[in-house]
């Protein structure tokens, strides 16, 4: 009576899994004030505070802030006249605040510190009279608002090497270079040292504009990725910094896999796989972190173990209007 019994209850015993969490991961502390920015406008205006795009990239934060009464519109002329908004984390183009200002439109900035650095090296660099060549990617929020800064034909982006190499600048333009904050650290470096050899007199800032947290969860996912038989980053197909996760864990030689929920896993991934790593990209809250691992316990049995590379204690003061 007792075999039978056992051999089921062995067939049932799940196998195995070591899963290795990358730290840092998921907010940064743009990310934090631009959701505190959006919770305590919400508080102080009440409901309807208009958000102008996706406060960040993240549909589980930007669904959490509806539900509190959030309107996320693309352009200022869905917002009603006399109506709170606020701008987005990835920074605007400075005819956007121009246009709320002409309108009489009371608005809070939620541009991440760290791109509004960006966006004041950018006017100097025109005030010197340097034409601006600026390493990002076609159409993203942050390079739209970035190139916003600077009257047009000011500044040309490019992203990639090949870019570079069809450059036609003459050998005496005046030239300086800025990047967007949430780039490939290896990808920009190539770009950098391309421009700076076809241009050795071009200048660069005095630090790296690709942002601390942006570098960190890069290291981070270099410091699990050749351990792991399968990477799983949380983020959302519009984040830059996540999808650069993504990147980063296959030049490692390793499968990774971009989900923004638990549901978007799939058991057959977990074929012959015995180690997972995982981490969240900027955008991404720790709850969702904690989804996955529940999710995984569910068809394994889970061994966490997190590994730290760097710890981060940056904070970002909030608009004046918003603190009492």
């Amino acid at each position: 009576m007792n075999a039978p019994l056992q051999s089921r209850d062995r067939a049932e015993e799940r196998a195995a899994l070591t899963l290795l969490i990358a730290a840092p991961r998921g907010f940064c502390a743009g990310v934090d004030r631009a959701i505190e920015i959006v919770e305590r406008a919400l508080a102080r205006y009440g409901p309807p505070v208009y958000v102008r795009h996706e406060i960040v990239h993240n549909r589980y934060v930007v669904d959490s802030l509806k539900a509190k009464g959030a309107v996320f519109v693309e352009e200022l002329d869905s917002v009603p006249d006399g109506a709170p908004v606020v701008f987005s984390a990835h920074g605007v183009p400075k005819a956007v605040p121009a246009e709320a200002e002409r309108r009489g439109l009371d608005y809070l900035d939620a541009t991440c510190p760290l791109v509004s650095k960006v966006h004041r090296q950018a006017e100097r660099q025109i005030e010197a009279g340097r034409h601006i060549v600026f390493v990002g990617h076609r159409g993203h929020p942050e390079v739209i608002g970035t190139m916003g800064q600077v009257p047009e034909g000011r500044m040309t982006l490019v992203e990639t090497v090949a870019d570079v190499e069809a450059l036609d600048f003459p050998p005496d333009q005046p030239l300086a270079f800025l990047t967007q904050t949430t780039l490939s650290v290896d990808d920009t470096r190539a770009i950098v040292v391309a421009l700076q050899a076809k241009y050795p007199h071009v200048v660069g800032p005095k630090a790296e504009d690709i942002c601390y947290a942006t570098s960190n969860r890069q290291a981070a996912v270099k410091a699990i990725a050749p351990d792991s038989d399968l990477v799983l980053v949380i983020g959302a197909p519009n984040s830059s910094n996540s999808l650069r996760l993504v990147e980063v864990a296959e030049r490692c030689g390793t499968d990774a896999k971009l989900i923004q929920r638990a549901s978007d896993i799939r058991p057959e991934w977990l074929d012959g796989v015995e180690t997972v790593g995982l981490t969240a990209g900027a955008s991404a809250p720790e709850e969702l972190v904690r989804e996955v691992v529940e999710q995984l316990s569910q068809w394994r049995t889970v061994e966490e173990h997190t590994l730290v590379t760097a710890e981060e204690k940056m904070v970002f003061k909030l608009p004046r209007q918003l603190v009492d």
